[in-house]
């Protein structure tokens, strides 16, 4: 079945979503104790919401941290309409990390890296100046950077924003603020800095993992988006929904649902900037 977007509504492009199948054994965060996610998740399974919800286009980031696992999400953006990119991982460690980038640049899917830095205790892991002349590489050739941080490590990407300010970076879930409580000072303050280097972007997504179970109210998450909102622009936050991974305490529809609101007093060209065109551009997306 040919995959067709519904055209009704203003286009969507969903920046961050998943694929995973569990008999390829590394996905070492996924357990049996996250029952309504533990299980395969394959583009079959998105594809009707996906054209129920406007969407049009998806990008496909990592789970697992693993080159083997970049490599299976690459063929499945090959054979994937909705697919536009891929955002993968690699052994910043490894000393043959700038010729492995090379090579996932021949797929044209291939658009960034994203190292799981939340896992990561030490949370400077990412300022090593071995690093250094592998993000001079990215930013030389157009591969982006996806940061999965919590609050913790904002003043890290801060610091790595301005060491190198051709790299493009998004924080994923605009990192994880706790909103059971009262937004963070210094959240916000950390936000505040990162918002100065134009080379940072933020994703509107994931934040149905961080309230209470299936809370689909969205005055609940209007307090974290004015802080988006104000601090990014619409030119610099990027929808998308965390598939499967929303599916823990809610669901993508329930998402769109909370984020039409939250967009609503927004004109339609600033809208469609915050559902598509903003990922569109970061991620280098053909029309």
């Amino acid at each position: 079945m040919s995959y067709m977007p519904n055209s009704t509504a203003l286009t969507r492009i969903d920046c961050h979503q998943h694929f995973w199948d569990l008999s390829r054994g590394d996905y070492h965060w996924l357990t049996p104790k996250l029952e309504p996610i533990y299980r395969n998740f394959l583009p079959h399974d998105l594809e009707k919401v996906l054209s129920d919800q406007h969407v049009e286009k998806t990008i496909l980031v990592q789970a697992a941290d693993t080159e083997a696992e970049t490599l299976f999400l690459l063929s499945l953006a090959e054979s994937t309409e909705f697919v536009g990119g891929v955002v993968g991982w690699v052994d910043l460690e490894g000393d043959d990390v700038i010729s492995r980038l090379k090579e996932m640049k021949k797929n044209e899917y291939f658009k960034g890296i994203r190292p799981m830095l939340q896992d990561i205790k030490d949370k400077e892991w990412i300022l090593n100046e071995k690093f250094h002349g592998t993000f001079d590489f990215m930013a030389a050739n157009n591969i982006s950077f996806d940061a999965l941080v919590k609050e913790q490590h904002l003043a890290s990407i801060n610091t790595l924003a301005r060491q190198h300010p051709r790299l493009k970076i998004v924080i994923n879930h605009a990192a994880k603020p706790n909103l059971t409580k009262t937004l963070s000072e210094n959240w916000q303050a950390q936000l505040s800095q990162l918002a100065e280097c134009d080379n940072v972007y933020v994703k509107l997504s994931g934040l149905m993992t961080e309230t209470t179970p299936f809370n689909t109210q969205a005055a609940d998450y209007q307090a974290c988006f004015d802080v988006l909102l104000s601090l990014f622009g619409v030119q610099r936050i990027m929808w998308g929904s965390d598939w499967p991974v929303v599916q823990y305490q809610g669901d993508y529809q329930a998402w769109c649902m909370i984020c039409t609101h939250l967009l609503a007093p927004l004109n339609d060209d600033d809208k469609q900037k915050i559902w598509a065109e903003n990922a569109r551009h970061f991620y280098c997306l053909s029309r």
